[in-house]
C-alpha cells in the first residue's frame, strides 16, 4: 500500500534534508547526490549566482565529487554551459535540453561530457534567481518526474535563500515606482502644517510686588522672617545694626543739652546786659541746629527695624545671605508678593527667537515636577533684547496663567514652550540650520 506514495515520501524527505542543511556545502551535496533517490539521472551539477557564498558565480557542486575542481576541463565546460543556457529561449522555467538546443561550439562537446538528455531546473525564489540545477539523464523524464523536479527545485531555492546575504533596506526600495512613492510621501509629510514653537527658560514671578528696601545705610543685623513666609501688614521683616546710630544719637543729645544750657544762660544775662541779647540770638540758632540733628538721629534710630507695609509672601533666597551684609539706602532686600497674583517671566534667546504675538499660547513645564504643565498666554513682549541671568542676550516676555488652573508657586523655574504661526514641517525642522547657514554665508 505504501509503494504508490514512495516518491512523495522521498520528496518530503529531500525537502526536509535541504531545510536542515547546516551550510552551503551540505546543501549542494544533497542537491546533486541525494536527489537521485527521486529522479533518475546520471550526473548532476549545481550553479550558484554571485553573492551566494562567493563574490563570483560558480559551479558549486558536482555529483560524485566532494568538491569540484575549478581547473578541471569538465568543470570549465560546465561553467561555460551554465553561462550559455540562461541566454537561450526556454531557460526561464524547467527545460528538457539536448545538444541541439545549444550553439554549435557547445553542442560539439556535449557528447564528451553528458548523456543525450538533460533537465534545466532554475532555482528561483521570489524575484531572485539563486542559481540552477542541471540533471543529465539517459532518457527524457516522465511527466510526473518533471512535476517532482519542479517541486524539488522550489524547495532547494528556498533553502538557498536562507544562506543569501540580507538585502539592505535601500536595496529593497531601488525600484523607480517605490522610490517615487517614498518621495511623494516624504514631500507630503514635509508640507504638513505644524505650529512653530520654541523653548526658553522661564520663572514664576509675582505681579505688582512691593519692594522692601533698606531705609538707610548700615549693616543688616537680623532677618526676622523666613523665605516664602506669609506676613501681615506691620510684621517686622529685618533690622539694621543700631550700634553706630545709638552712638551718633547719644552725641547729638549731648550737643543738644549743651546748646540748650548755653541758650538758657544767655537768656538770663540778657535781662540786665544788652550785649548778652546778641549772644542769646546766636545761642538760639545753635540750639535749633542741635535740635534738628537730634531729631534726625532719633528718626533714623526708629527706622532701623523695617516692617511690612502690606500683607503678602516674603520673597527672598536665604536669610544668611543678608545677615551681616552692608546695605545702602534704597537697596532691595526682599519683596512682598501676593501668591494669587503671579505671572511667568520668559527669557527668549535672540538666536532662537520667533514671531510671538500677544495672546500666543505658552505651556510652562517646571523643573521640579516633570509631569506637570501650566497653560498661559503672552501678555507683554519686550521689543529690545537685554542680557538675561546667564548673560545671553534675550527678549523679555511676560505671560499670564489661565484663570481656571491652580497657580504654581512663586520662584518656580522651568522651561516655557512658546507657539507661533503655522509653518510647513520641513521649515520647522530646518529653521535653525537655515538661520546658521545664512549667518555663515552673510545672505
Amino acid at each position: 500500500m505504501a509503494e504508490p506514495f514512495a516518491p512523495l515520501l522521498t520528496l518530503l524527505q529531500l525537502m526536509r534534508r535541504a531545510r536542515d542543511a547546516a551550510s552551503l556545502e551540505n546543501l549542494g551535496f544533497v542537491m546533486v547526490n541525494e536527489s537521485l533517490q527521486l529522479l533518475p539521472y546520471r550526473q548532476a551539477s549545481l550553479w550558484q549566482e554571485a553573492g551566494l557564498g562567493s563574490p563570483l558565480a560558480r559551479v558549486a557542486a558536482v555529483s560524485g565529487l566532494p568538491q569540484p575542481n575549478a581547473t578541471a576541463p569538465y568543470t570549465q565546460w560546465l561553467e561555460r554551459l551554465f553561462r550559455t543556457i540562461p541566454k537561450l529561449d526556454g531557460a526561464d522555467g524547467i527545460w528538457e535540453i539536448t545538444a541541439k538546443d545549444l550553439p554549435e561550439a557547445m553542442a560539439a562537446e556535449w557528447a564528451d561530457w553528458f548523456p543525450p538528455h538533460a533537465v534545466w531546473l532554475p532555482l528561483q525564489y521570489g524575484d531572485t534567481r539563486q542559481g540552477a540545477l542541471l540533471l543529465a539523464t539517459e532518457q527524457p523524464l516522465a511527466q510526473h518526474e518533471i512535476a517532482f523536479a519542479g517541486e524539488l527545485a522550489h524547495a532547494y531555492a528556498h533553502a538557498l535563500a536562507l544562506f543569501a546575504p540580507r538585502r539592505r533596506w535601500f536595496a529593497r526600495i531601488r525600484s523607480p515606482k517605490r522610490l517615487a512613492g517614498i518621495a511623494a510621501g516624504l514631500l507630503l509629510i514635509a508640507c504638513l502644517p505644524v505650529r512653530l514653537s520654541v523653548q526658553a527658560p522661564a520663572e514664576v514671578t509675582p505681579r505688582d510686588a512691593f519692594l522692601v528696601r533698606a531705609p538707610l545705610d548700615g549693616v543688616v543685623d537680623r532677618v526676622l522672617v523666613k523665605p516664602n513666609q506669609i506676613v501681615q501688614a506691620g510684621t517686622p521683616l529685618f533690622g539694621l545694626d543700631v550700634t553706630a546710630l545709638q552712638a551718633r544719637n547719644a552725641v547729638a543729645r549731648k550737643a543738644y543739652d549743651a546748646a540748650r544750657e548755653e541758650y538758657r544762660q544767655s537768656a538770663q544775662q540778657a535781662v540786665t546786659d544788652d550785649k548778652s541779647k546778641l549772644q542769646m540770638a546766636q545761642r538760639r540758632g545753635e540750639l535749633e541746629e542741635k535740635t534738628i540733628d537730634l531729631d534726625y538721629s532719633t528718626e533714623q534710630l526708629g527706622r532701623v527695624q523695617v516692617k511690612a507695609e502690606r500683607g503678602g509672601v516674603a520673597v527672598f533666597a536665604d536669610a544668611n545671605d543678608w545677615q551681616g551684609k552692608t546695605v545702602v539706602t534704597g537697596e532691595r532686600v526682599m519683596t512682598l508678593a501676593d501668591p494669587a497674583r503671579i505671572e511667568l517671566r520668559i527669557d527668549l534667546p535672540v538666536g532662537n527667537s520667533i514671531e510671538v504675538e500677544p495672546g500666543a499660547q505658552v505651556i510652562f513645564h517646571p523643573n521640579a515636577d516633570a509631569l506637570s504643565s501650566y497653560p498661559a498666554h503672552v501678555s507683554l513682549l519686550a521689543y529690545q533684547a537685554e542680557p538675561a541671568r546667564d548673560g545671553v542676550l534675550a527678549y523679555r516676555i511676560t505671560a499670564d496663567f489661565e484663570k481656571d488652573t491652580h497657580p504654581p508657586r512663586i520662584g518656580l523655574m522651568g522651561t516655557a514652550k512658546l507657539s507661533g504661526a503655522r509653518v510647513p514641517l520641513i521649515y520647522h525642522i530646518l529653521r535653525r540650520p537655515i538661520t546658521g547657514l545664512r549667518q555663515w554665508l552673510g545672505w
